[in-house]
């Protein structure tokens, strides 16, 4: 990461996590696939879990960009003792976190959903997926940990592998659970949670073989509490605020579908099925902002400060071309999209307004996801999170309120591109002339 060009260098990197991001977001794609199957109230059910479990993932997500920012430093710094005990207590660390947020979760199911506008008719469904998902996350979020810890080194192909096997796993046992094939029960959407949770199951234990065997980053010395504190300390200060401003996506979804439930369910439905394909159509922004920390984390610690410039021009002129291709794309099939989901002649229309109008932020989206990622890695959290509270509070929630209010379900559409371009642009101006170090500019 600290050799060679900077562009063709992030592109080659970014790559293998295309395809091991579109696998983990296909696992949600194929789930609310099958669960279409079934009926709308199944649909309307999962796209009410989305936000919520989404929540309990963003725990792990930030503890991950805590762990890929000071491991690809200390990496830089060739400090190879407190990379293994940054990696060793970083996976303790979120294990820990995810058993006392699931926990809390669990006895307080009803009253979340019922908060975000689910029927009473919706709730029992809910429940059923979410019982078994809230019962193993804490396999699923050890593994998204652990890849992190790994892409720090540089090695993007392993953990997109991982996460194709994932996603292999969920895609072969949701059928069978879902409807029920050979010995097994149809266990219905109850079914989807409990294929999610063993596919994750099957990824961590390759993830912490490849970490302890392969990469040597585990260690089972105990250290004692001090040394582990200050791990903590280390990952908490970039880890907390991604925290919060990974929650942030999952309240705004929250958010979101409270105000699409007042339009009816036909718009929570087809925001659903949106905001799953949304994830998709971002993967190349995605996949480039899970690159660009420990790029910019490794060539930080090695000091080498002009690939970190490089890196920022790059990644906006990606963003933009990126988006912009995604949207016409996402624009010409949307007739297709909308007819693989559902048959309902409203839902179907309602998704094709969807891509015919948020898309039209994705390229500024996708700036503000790469400013943010880049904000961490520079070890400027609060940064990252003020962008994302401004994205949330100032533009998203307002905009799609009042578009709501004026033009109903296409005012909503309206409100979300809106609010991305302009969160994309205010980023990028304030990235380039205040956050990024007077000694990183031209």
């Amino acid at each position: 990461m600290t050799e060679g060009p900077v562009g063709p260098n992030l592109i080659r990197l970014a790559i293998p996590m295309i395809f091991g991001l579109v696998s983990i977001l296909l696992i949600n794609l194929v789930d609310t696939f099958y669960i279409s199957m079934i009926g709308v109230k199944e649909l309307v059910a999962i796209s009410f879990t989305f936000p919520v479990t989404f929540t309990l993932m963003s725990f792990s997500f930030g503890i991950g960009i805590g762990a890929a920012t000071v491991i690809s430093r200390a990496i830089g710094e060739g400090d190879h003792h407190r990379v293994q005990r940054l990696t060793t207590d970083s996976l303790l660390l979120v294990a820990l976190i995810i058993l006392c947020v699931s926990g809390i979760s669990f006895f307080y199911l009803h009253p979340i959903f019922t908060l975000m506008g689910a029927t009473d008719e919706s709730l029992p469904l809910i429940e059923e997926y979410m019982i078994p998902w809230l019962l193993g996350v804490v396999f699923v979020v050890i593994p998204i940990v652990g890849n992190s810890a790994i892409r720090a080194t540089g090695d993007t192909k392993t953990p997109s592998i991982i996460m194709v096997i994932a996603a292999v796993v969920n895609a072969v046992l949701d059928p069978i659970f879902i409807f029920g094939y050979g010995p097994f029960p149809e266990l219905g959407i109850q079914g989807a949670a409990i294929a999610t949770v063993i596919s994750y199951i099957s990824i961590m234990i390759v993830g912490l073989w490849v970490l302890g065997k392969r990469e040597r980053m585990l260690t089972s010395n105990w250290p004692g509490f001090a040394e582990i504190l200050l791990s903590w300390k280390a990952l908490l200060y970039i880890g907390i605020p991604a925290m919060l401003t990974q929650l942030l996506f999952p309240v705004s979804n929250a958010v979101l579908t409270r105000i699409a439930a007042d339009l009816g369910d036909a718009t929570v439905a087809a925001f659903g099925v949106g905001t799953r394909i949304e994830s998709l159509a971002m993967i190349g922004s995605m996949a480039l902002s899970s690159v660009i920390i420990p790029f910019i984390g490794q060539n930080y610690g090695a000091k080498k400060f002009d690939r970190i410039r490089s890196a920022s021009r790059f990644f906006s002129r990606f963003a933009l071309v990126w988006g912009a291709t995604a949207w016409v794309f996402l624009a010409l099939i949307s007739g297709g999209i909308a007819w693989a989901f559902t048959d309902d002649p409203e839902i179907q229309d309602l998704i094709q307004q969807f891509f015919w109008i948020v898309p039209f932020g994705f390229a500024f989206h996708g700036i503000s996801q790469l400013v943010s990622a880049s904000c961490n890695a520079l070890h400027r959290p609060f940064h990252s999170t003020t962008i994302n509270i401004m994205r949330l509070f100032l533009f998203l929630i307002p905009l799609v309120y009042l578009g709501s209010q004026i033009w109903g379900t296409t005012g909503f559409f309206i409100g979300i591109a809106l609010g991305n371009l302009a969160t994309g642009g205010i980023a990028w101006f304030w990235f380039r002339n205040s956050i990024l170090p007077g000694s990183l500019r031209e």
